[in-house]
C-alpha cells in the first residue's frame, strides 16, 4: 500500500473525512493535515502542509480536498517537487500520473462526490509513471521550468 498526505480546507473537510477513512480501510498510512473542522480557513495552508510532505519524500502522494480543486492545486503547484493536477475524472487521474509524474491530486467537495471521488483516487494510485522517452523528455523540460523559476 502507500503512504498518502492529505489535507482540506472547510469546504471540502466531509469529503476529506470520508475519503481519508476509506483510504485507511483501503490499507493506506494516511497523514492527516486537517483541517479538523468545518469552520472557516484557507486552502494554501493545507495544501502546503502536503506538498511539502511529498516533496520532503514523508509520503508517496498527496490529495488536497478544497471546494472545487482549483485553489489547492495552485497552492500545492508553488512547492519545488510538487506536480498537482485537479481531476474529476479517472482518465485524468490516471494520464496525470503515467505520462507527467503527478503525484497530488485535487478534488473539489463542491464537483463530485464520495464514490467518483474514491475512483478517481483509485486511478491516481494504482497509476506509475510510464518513463516512456517522451514523457521523461517532457518533465525535464517542465523541471527547468521549476529549477528556473520562469
Amino acid at each position: 500500500m502507500m503512504r498518502i498526505a492529505v489535507g482540506c480546507d472547510h469546504a471540502g473537510f466531509s469529503l476529506k473525512t470520508e475519503l481519508v477513512n476509506w483510504l485507511e480501510a483501503q490499507g493506506h498510512a494516511v497523514e492527516d493535515f486537517g483541517t479538523y473542522s468545518a469552520d472557516p480557513v484557507d486552502y494554501p495552508d493545507f495544501a502546503r502542509a502536503v506538498g511539502r510532505a511529498v516533496a520532503q519524500g514523508k509520503v508517496e502522494r498527496g490529495l488536497v480536498v478544497c471546494g472545487s480543486g482549483v485553489g489547492a492545486c495552485i497552492a500545492a503547484n508553488k512547492i519545488k517537487g510538487v506536480r498537482a493536477g485537479v481531476c474529476h475524472d479517472t482518465f485524468s487521474a490516471r494520464q496525470g500520473v503515467e505520462d507527467d509524474d503527478m503525484n497530488v491530486v485535487c478534488v473539489g467537495a463542491r464537483v463530485i462526490g464520495f464514490e467518483l471521488a474514491k475512483e478517481v483516487l483509485t486511478a491516481f494510485l494504482n497509476a506509475r509513471f510510464s518513463h516512456l522517452e517522451r514523457h521523461e523528455r517532457r518533465l525535464r523540460k517542465v523541471l527547468e521550468i521549476e529549477n528556473a523559476g520562469s
